[in-house]
């Protein structure tokens, strides 16, 4: 029932000396722990999303303010088109747009540097739900990877994108200290922490 009147509630003065909160998104894992204890679970978190017509710049910008190093690229009826990653919009690819086409890096669009979902590749859920973190750790070594997209699939053969395994959020839940696209050294500092 609602009520009819409600009464304010008393402020005070904050202590010298306070601290503040921060989100522990972060458990902490092992090799042995399961795989999706540092999934980033898509029924959890919103995903990060851009068009494909979006100044590049701008996609490099969610990123940045998401805290994310991955954009999945959607239409206006949220199907996705591609994704397209950090390294995508400040790497190479951008310079080599530019030389084979003309142009400035301002004029650069999402679809010119993503990758279409016809080239994206992902792991089934059902493979992801009796894996451990290690094989998760050995299969984006396997493929020089990142990221890793993990798709579930309903009874009528639909499939939609459930999490995210993200190569530096791993290091950070095993305690591993990343730098942005350093892969072959990250992935020797997680076999290195796997292994103790």
């Amino acid at each position: 029932m609602e009520r009819a009147v409600y009464k304010p509630l008393g402020f005070r003065r904050l202590k010298a000396g306070a601290s503040y909160h921060q989100p522990s998104t972060y458990k902490p894992v092992q090799a042995d722990s399961p795989a999706i204890e540092v999934m980033t679970d898509l029924q959890q978190v919103s995903a990060a999303t851009t068009t494909a017509d979006a100044p590049l710049s701008q996609a490099t910008q969610i990123m940045v303010s998401r805290g994310v190093r991955l954009l999945l690229v959607t239409n206006a009826a949220g199907e996705i088109l591609g994704l397209i990653t950090a390294r995508d919009t400040m790497g190479e690819r951008p310079i080599k747009m530019i030389q084979e086409h003309g142009g400035k890096h301002g004029d650069l669009k999402v679809r010119d540097c993503m990758t279409p979902i016809e080239n994206i590749e992902v792991l089934s859920m059902a493979d992801v739900l009796r894996s451990e973190v290690g094989h998760i750790v050995a299969t984006l070594k396997a493929v020089g990877r990142q990221h890793a997209m993990v798709v579930d699939t309903n009874a009528a053969g639909d499939e939609s994108i459930r999490g995210i395994f993200s190569i530096t959020q791993i290091g950070r839940q095993m305690g591993v200290p990343l730098q942005a696209f350093e892969v072959a050294k990250t992935f020797a500092e997680i076999e290195a922490a796997l292994a103790a």
